[in-house]
């Protein structure tokens, strides 16, 4: 069993290099089986457990995958020969699913276990399944286990969206990009990661358009060609950085980021006191006092993104004065509140409001990582208290961060990973 031990206390100083965004690379790895071709991409975070997940489902497809360097793949679709995906496939992680969208698009078929991940409430595919559908696929769920979809030809059509949905938004762009004829999905999604899976198609010879806008127009493509690309680098890594930066009081230069897609949490930094400076392609943030309080709703992109809601969280809890952190995205959001009641913080929730009264300091204590987000959130808060925080389930923060422990000892910060042996284990005795 693995788990990270911090002694906090530390500001963290000097320069981070992010990494290639997950959330992108998730769905455009699936896109790459569209061509029965050669892809290679760049700045891709190969090291991070589900990117790997998704690489061995590309494997077991019948794609060959070629590791150029640390951050750089080609994938190889000329043999991909299959539209089934196990339940061993995707029990690992919710972008999963993305490989109907692709599979649909390259094979008019695809029988796909339903997908895992983290348990922030439920994930519902109905809108994936109504896009699906309007392009003239046939849809079908066994045991709420398995979705099958077939189609003898899929054809462009109007899809509105009932809720903004990134998953459904992806999905039904990876089943469109082939179908004939014009689709226009309504009410879509604006992620970064959803413009950076459309330029990706596009490099492969697909027509879109409107990408970032609520309005996204697909013109099919009877063939796709192989390309190369570069990914966009990761907002969520580096919202992460910079909230760890001003919870510790430190001095950080996080490189390698787009500043356009880091305002929502860069207004809110700057409410609570921190100094903020924007380069090209990076950003610089500070914070020498207390911080002060704000508020905070999650929202779809453009707004506060709620996968930022936990990093913050912990920064309001050492705030001067009270804080209000409403999650509008997921049920199940604020489980890791009860990781930092332990750590002496002070919150209150009620549905899907958390008052956060903010504390001095915090105390290390041991903890687990409920999520990936939760995790990262757990790394910031051992890092600002005082003594010691060991940090369990760590399999989760390893999901989506590249690299945690060495990027953070290089900020300064005392972090280690340890392998602890579980005495109950049967399989290490003896």
């Amino acid at each position: 069993m693995e788990k990270f031990v911090i002694n906090g206390g530390i500001p963290l100083n000097g320069e981070v290099t992010v990494s290639g965004a997950k959330n992108a690379a998730l769905a455009i790895i699936p896109a790459a089986i569209l061509c029965n071709d050669v892809c290679r991409i760049e700045n891709i975070p190969v090291s991070i457990s589900d990117v790997r997940y998704m690489i061995s489902t590309l494997k077991y497809i019948g794609a060959n995958v070629r590791f150029i360097d640390k951050s750089t793949i080609e994938i190889d679709s000329r043999n991909v020969n299959s539209y089934m995906i196990t339940h061993d496939m995707t029990k690992h992680l919710r972008a999963s699913y993305y490989f109907i969208g692709a599979l649909l698009g390259r094979f008019g078929r695809a029988r796909v276990a339903m997908p895992g991940g983290c348990y922030l409430g439920p994930r519902p595919i109905d809108q994936h399944i109504k896009g699906f559908e309007a392009l003239g696929a046939t849809i079908s769920v066994e045991d709420n286990a398995i979705v099958e979809a077939d189609s003898v030809k899929l054809f462009g059509a109007p899809v509105y969206l009932d809720i903004v949905s990134v998953g459904a938004t992806v999905n039904i762009m990876l089943a469109a990009a082939r179908a004939e004829g014009l689709t226009i999905i309504e009410n879509a999604a604006k992620e970064p990661h959803i413009v950076d899976l459309a330029n990706f198609l596009n490099s492969m010879g697909a027509d879109i358009r409107g990408a970032g806008t609520d309005v996204i127009k697909i013109r099919g493509k009877e063939n796709l060609h192989g390309c190369t690309y570069t990914i966009i680098p990761d907002q969520i890594e580096a919202g992460t950085f910079m909230v760890a930066a001003a919870a510790t009081r430190g001095d950080v230069i996080i490189k390698n980021v787009i500043p356009k897609h880091l305002e929502s949490i860069s207004t809110k930094l700057v409410e609570c006191g921190a100094d903020i400076e924007e380069y090209d392609e990076a950003v610089r943030v500070s914070m020498t006092g207390r911080p002060g309080r704000c508020n905070i709703k999650t929202m779809p992109h453009p707004g506060f993104p709620t996968d930022m809601q936990p990093q913050m969280a912990v920064l309001l809890s050492l705030a001067d004065g009270t804080s209000l952190i409403s999650e509008s995205i997921w049920s199940n959001r604020f489980k890791y509140t009860e990781q930092l009641l332990r750590m002496g913080a002070k919150i209150t929730i009620d549905g899907q409001i958390a008052m956060i009264h903010g504390v001095e300091k915090l105390k290390g204590a041991p903890v687990k990582a409920d999520d990936l987000r939760a995790g990262a959130a757990m790394i910031i808060a051992g890092l600002c208290a005082e003594g010691r925080t060991e940090i369990e389930d760590i399999m989760h923060i390893k999901r989506g961060y590249e690299n945690v422990v060495e990027k953070f000892g290089n900020l300064g910060a005392d972090i280690k990973m340890i392998y602890t042996i579980d005495p109950f284990d049967i399989n290490c005795v003896g």
